[in-house]
């Protein structure tokens, strides 16, 4: 069977796709026990007790932390998509608390079942015994698979061939898989909450491998800092404002070329689409502030 039938036969199987030995052998000790751990976490019983702990706890605080500055728009988008298949939700990316304030408004807000993925940057969450405790006491172990694309360690990427492959398998399988992605692959920490980075494109790979449906989200008003995220909850933070898109249409990027070309172009239609969702906050504000102008007036 030729090389690729086999990675596809591979992917279309219901047992969780493990690393090759080779792709192991460039991580460190802790790394590799990181993984297991966190793949271990992420299959059968054990992921459905972590799911029953993000719905019941980890959705909890983060409500309390935000319920007073919250405003979700949109989430019949989210409702309406199927539930026997796949969802990816594609993002911008400006807080640490992005995935887990949507996580928390999925788990409250809707009905319908859910597992939730969210391929991390592996630095710190899998190479220090901390970084396990924040994977598991904030994510559930949630923040899977891991991607080794740090600047200096280029024989790590080695193992992110496999966290490809892991994360096509979560995008193709049949079910309640919901996996959040960030396509500017990294938070944007300069210009104002309507600035975007370029986006990478192997969110673009992994779409056009599994076909998922995508549906895009707009994120602003949360900040990295967690105590005064909290404390801006009872004393008059921002508001953190979430908006989702309705089911991203990409028929036409299948039709062409399985090429590094085309991932980039879907990765920038992704980004225009979420850009779509900021010019509606922007214009919502906009008016919400010129009501309240005319209104003191």
């Amino acid at each position: 069977m030729p090389e690729s039938s086999l990675e596809k036969a591979e992917i279309c199987s219901l047992e969780p796709l493990v690393p090759d030995i080779e792709e192991l052998d460039v991580l460190a000790p802790t790394e590799r026990r990181g993984f297991w751990l966190a793949h271990r976490m992420n299959q059968g019983r054990w992921k459905r007790l972590m799911t029953f702990f993000q719905r019941h706890v980890g959705s909890l605080w983060i409500y309390l932390a935000t319920y007073n500055l919250m405003e979700v728009h949109g989430l019949e988008n989210f409702e309406a998509a199927d539930p026997g298949r796949p969802v990816l939700l594609v993002a911008n990316h400006r807080s640490f608390f992005d995935m887990y304030t949507v996580s928390s408004i999925l788990f409250r807000k809707t009905h319908r079942p859910l597992q939730l993925y969210f391929p991390v940057r592996a630095k710190f969450f899998y190479d220090r015994l901390s970084g396990w405790m924040v994977n598991f006491v904030m994510g559930w172990f949630s923040m899977y698979p891991p991607f080794f694309r740090e600047a200096g360690e280029v024989e790590k990427r080695e193992f992110d061939k496999y966290s490809l492959r892991r994360l096509v398998q979560l995008c193709s399988q049949d079910g309640p898989n919901v996996i959040g992605f960030h396509p500017e692959g990294k938070r944007n920490l300069k210009g104002g909450p309507y600035d975007f980075l370029p986006a990478q494109p192997g969110v673009g790979k992994v779409i056009y491998s599994a076909r998922p449906q995508v549906v895009p989200v707009f994120i602003a008003g949360l900040g990295n800092d967690l105590p005064k995220q909290i404390l801006g909850n009872w004393r008059g933070g921002e508001p953190v404002r979430i908006l989702f898109g309705e089911p991203i249409d990409l028929a036409e990027f299948y039709l062409k070329a399985d090429k590094l070309r085309t991932h980039k172009e879907i990765a920038d239609h992704l980004m225009l689409k979420i850009s779509e969702l900021g010019e509606l906050d922007r214009s919502g504000r906009e008016d919400r502030t010129d009501l309240a102008y005319r209104e003191k007036v």
